[in-house]
């Protein structure tokens, strides 16, 4: 696991400020470790806060030396290309990184670790965010559902819509009024951040549930906990995460995570987005399975105002609160505190 005190560096080549950096953004806004440098050669010279809406003097550098010049000690890989593949272009920088001792925090599906093993020094390492720990997980039974606590999922109107974000500004909010709530991370970025948790596109589908299950039982003790979501039931892409995630946390209640204006999915004009209503039931019909398992309900709406300004946020936030009768948050421009009172005040 990354050692907090030690020094990093977040490689974002040509997609800083761009929706495939949010590894690196999520790492600068909620992780542990200094961040030293961004490196993206298509952006040297700026600063983070210039190319996001993130309040950091983080510098933004062309090269891997330039990073290590500023005292990096690991490189940390903060973009994710479509379908989580290592582009062949990034070798390179990967291998300047080990030989010059550099660690490497790899979110890719492609391991690095087979590829470095026999070069790396002592002390030096590479962890593989996606690789599941462990044996296999037994199939998912509906073992959660036994369990006293509230489990609350956080779904979502799309992929790559905030539902980490949210779910971690919501464990941050419940925890900051008293409550005993933990996030359990179901992907790379919140792996990393966290030091934990299941890579669940990674597993075997067949065990998928069971993975969910397994986290879920090891957190029983906790009286909230915050599962992380990934895609979406709109999405065509999105196979085998969801459902998983509703079966094996057996959730209690959702958190329906959504971008302010989209009527479409973000890289698929194609597929219109319903009325959010139409998407609350169809979220709660699959969880429930037809009244077989538990009947979880969406409790409030996690709206991501990002590229609105402070008046149209308002505005979109009053407009979906009416439009769906439930609370609704942009939990990083405003906290979650309100979605954490519904959750509190929920059946």
């Amino acid at each position: 696991m990354l050692d907090p005190t030690q020094p990093i560096a977040l490689f974002a080549e040509a997609t800083m400020g761009k929706l495939n950096a949010k590894m690196a953004e999520g790492i600068l806004r909620y992780g542990r470790n200094p961040v030293m440098a961004v490196i993206d050669s298509t952006q040297a010279g700026k600063r983070v806060r210039d190319l996001c809406a993130l309040d950091s003097d983080v510098p933004v550098v062309a090269t891997l030396a330039e990073a290590q010049g500023l005292g990096a000690q690991v490189l940390v890989l903060g973009t994710a290309p479509s379908g989580g593949r290592l582009p062949p272009e990034w070798k390179d920088v990967l291998e300047q990184a080990i030989a010059g001792g550099m660690s490497l925090v790899n979110g890719m599906h492609d391991r690095l670790h087979p590829m470095f093993a026999d070069k790396l020094r002592p002390g030096q390492w590479v962890w593989d965010l996606r690789v599941p720990q462990g044996d296999a997980p037994p199939i998912a039974m509906a073992r959660a559902a036994s369990l006293p606590n509230t489990r609350v999922l956080m779904v979502g109107t799309d992929m790559a819509i905030g539902k980490m974000t949210a779910g971690l500004e919501l464990t941050r909010s419940l925890t900051d009024m008293g409550h005993d709530a933990a996030f359990l991370a179901t992907g790379q970025t919140g792996i990393a951040i966290t030091g934990r948790g299941i890579p669940l596109d990674a597993i075997r589908v067949d065990h998928a549930g069971g993975a969910v299950e397994r986290m879920v039982m090891e957190a029983a003790a906790h009286k909230i906990v915050v599962v992380e979501g990934q895609g979406s039931l709109l999405h065509p892409g999105s196979t085998a995460t969801l459902p998983p995630l509703m079966r094996g946390s057996a959730c209690t209640h959702m958190i329906l995570c959504h971008r302010a204006g989209m009527d479409t999915l973000d890289e698929l004009d194609s597929v219109r987005i319903p009325p959010l209503r139409d998407v609350i039931a169809l979220n709660e019909a699959v969880a429930h399975a037809a009244g077989a398992l538990t009947p979880a309900k969406v409790a409030g709406i996690a709206l991501n105002t990002a590229r609105l300004s402070q008046a149209e946020a308002e505005a979109a936030l009053r407009a979906t609160e009416d439009e769906t009768g439930l609370p609704t948050a942009d939990p990083v421009r405003n906290g979650a505190q309100r979605l954490a009172r519904a959750i509190l005040a929920a059946p």
